[in-house]
């Protein structure tokens, strides 16, 4: 079944690079892990590391992420 645009599995809206902009690599898949494991407790740096987020610039790309689309929506 696909998702409504704009949504997630859960129908949460999110607006996350699916690449990182200055190497390219994935780091749209690992948002919504990082962001359960965080709130779940976990030191986010540990988090970061298991999910296999090496580079500094990746590291920026999920941890620098501000969900902002609740403010963009009603200008749509």
């Amino acid at each position: 079944m696909q998702e409504p645009r704009g949504r997630n599995h859960t129908g949460d809206q999110l607006i996350i690079p699916v690449k990182c902009f200055t190497c390219g690599n994935v780091v749209g898949s690992a948002f919504e892990p990082f962001k359960e494991r965080v709130e779940a407790g976990e030191d986010p740096k540990e988090v970061l590391d298991d999910l296999g987020m090496e580079r500094y610039c990746c590291r920026r790309m999920v941890l620098s992420h501000i969900n902002l689309i609740d403010e963009v929506m009603p200008f749509d």
